[in-house]
């Protein structure tokens, strides 16, 4: 999908940067939730107060939408300072009120082209875009480490997922107080990945009603373990002594299937994207998802797993009628 997304992205993006615009600071007020019961005590944040920085980057007249940059402070401190401030963009259909609004949570390589371009595709059709850089991505890397959310110390990777999911939830809150916002349609959009930690944001954020995961899935460990893709972690895994069982018991943290009662609750609606032929994420894993959130709308892409961005415009299509819909 990325090639596509990438030429919508630029050429939606060329119009008009705006003269530097001030930054206008703020707090938001974090409450919890009705349903907050309901989520996993590892996602959960108390009542609190948290600080944000909001500017205005870029006015699209031709397009419709305005570019905004969001900064506030990760609920988690990590020991790398840059990874302790959440970086965020905010595309919004200009003028409008009342809208639908969602997180967009980027693919593996994090160079946010697809996210940013399934943002203004959805700005532009009347829905809120909140493009999240996930723990370790963009300007949340470490500049004197080689640190990322994904790394053979699974430790490591689940506290990064951990701190993603609780950014988001924050992000969500931000969201929610904006005035064009309509807080009772939030979603989240997630790609690869991200649709992996979008699944289980999803669970753990019940303020979100809806969400479309693309070409990920569940039951992580069970699709993966023999996967080439992961024979780096299988093998730093099994070097120290580790099992599939053991791995599986580190994992379930933040494998969404382990959540999936939370996404087939009455209040949420799920639509999930798949490639029939993904040589990335084995459609088994998406099978294993659907089936345990009750068999929600599927829609299956005959495509590898970056061939899908052929089918760019039904997905899309779909994406944004199922936010506006629910």
């Amino acid at each position: 999908m990325r090639p596509l997304l990438a030429l919508f992205a630029s050429l939606t993006l060329s119009a008009i940067a705006t003269a530097e615009e001030p930054i206008a600071r703020g707090t938001v007020e974090y409450v919890p939730p009705v349903g907050d019961e309901s989520v996993s005590e590892r996602f959960r944040l108390p009542k609190h107060t948290f600080e944000c920085e909001f500017q205005l980057k870029y006015d699209l007249p031709m397009s419709g939408v305005t570019v905004s940059t969001l900064r506030f402070p990760s609920p988690v401190v990590t020991p790398h300072p840059e990874n302790n401030t959440v970086h965020c963009e905010y595309f919004a259909p200009t003028g409008k009120t009342n809208i639908p609004a969602v997180l967009v949570l980027d693919i593996l390589d994090g160079a946010q082209v697809v996210s940013r371009g399934e943002a203004m595709w959805l700005a532009q059709n009347g829905v809120g875009a909140l493009v999240v850089q996930m723990a370790y991505y963009g300007p949340r890397r470490p500049t004197k480490e080689k640190v990322r959310l994904l790394s053979v110390d699974i430790e490591h990777s689940v506290k990064a997922v951990t701190q993603t999911v609780l950014d988001c939830r924050r992000a969500t809150a931000w969201l929610a107080a904006r005035p064009e916002v309509n807080a009772k349609k939030l979603g989240i959009v997630g790609t690869s990945l991200g649709s992996f930690v979008g699944g289980v944001t999803a669970a753990a954020e019940p303020r979100l009603t809806s969400a479309c995961l693309l070409l990920g899935g569940g039951d992580l460990v069970d699709a993966f373990y023999n996967h080439p893709k992961a024979a780096p972690f299988r093998k730093v895994n099994e070097l120290f002594g580790g099992s599939k069982d053991a791995l599986k018991k580190l994992i379930d943290p933040i494998d969404p299937i382990t959540y999936a009662a939370q996404l087939k609750r009455k209040d949420f609606h799920l639509l999930l994207i798949a490639a029939s032929r993904d040589d990335v994420v084995p459609p088994a894993a998406m099978k294993r998802l659907w089936e345990a959130t009750g068999q929600p709308k599927i829609l299956w892409l005959d495509a590898t797993h970056v061939g899908a961005a052929a089918y760019v415009f039904p997905v899309m299509k779909a994406v944004i009628q199922h936010m506006k819909d629910e």
